[in-house]
């Protein structure tokens, strides 16, 4: 089936993360990256798109150092987020002059969802389903959520080509019968919508 509907992953995809920054005004850069390592932040904040609060998980670390700067991260969180990813929503904006149903499966906090639409509010408009990992308690790769999302919008996978920048993602997405993208860039993310006869 040729895919008529486009799933986004957002963050490096549409928004470019960059969680060190949260503390960027407090710490250079060495600095920041050994806190981030010591407290393993990639898997708390994982913890925290599954739906942990990061001030629980803040409350757990040791050092009373380590959990005040994790306590800041969330209200700091805009900061993290400043720049759309180059290029990709020149294609959004075409995608949508075509009239393609466009709707995202996010990994993402539900503390920092808000935020970071304080700074991108048009992530909070161009979705006709939007799944954010946060408030529904699942993250992917987990099958469930890509399944979970098809049930929201009403969408068989096959009509479905998912766009994310990690592997696993895509691989999961192909597992229960969606297209996938692997991004790497919008220059090849365009080449695989025109492919698809998308743009």
């Amino acid at each position: 089936m040729t895919p008529t509907q486009v799933v986004f992953d957002i963050g490096n995809v549409l928004v470019d993360w960059q969680p060190h920054l949260a503390w960027a005004q407090d710490m250079d850069r060495a600095a920041i990256d050994a806190f981030m390592q010591r407290i393993d932040f990639g898997a708390l904040n994982l913890r925290a798109d599954r739906g942990a609060r990061f001030e629980d998980l803040a409350e757990a670390l040791d050092d009373p150092g380590d959990r005040t700067r994790l306590k800041q991260y969330v209200p700091r969180y805009a900061m993290t987020v400043p720049e759309r990813v180059p290029g990709t929503w020149d294609l959004v904006d075409r995608l949508i002059a075509r009239n393609v149903p466009l709707h995202a499966i996010t990994n993402w906090s539900l503390e920092t969802w808000p935020e970071g639409l304080k700074v991108h509010p048009r992530l909070a408009e161009i979705f006709d389903t939007l799944v954010v990992s946060g408030a529904v308690g699942l993250i992917k790769p987990d099958p469930a959520i890509y399944r979970l999302f098809c049930a929201r919008a009403g969408v068989a996978p096959e009509a479905c080509v998912f766009i994310d920048d990690k592997r696993d993602n895509c691989d999961a997405a192909r597992g229960i019968g969606m297209d996938a993208i692997h991004f790497t860039g919008a220059d090849a993310l365009q080449a695989g919508l025109t492919d698809r006869g998308l743009l």
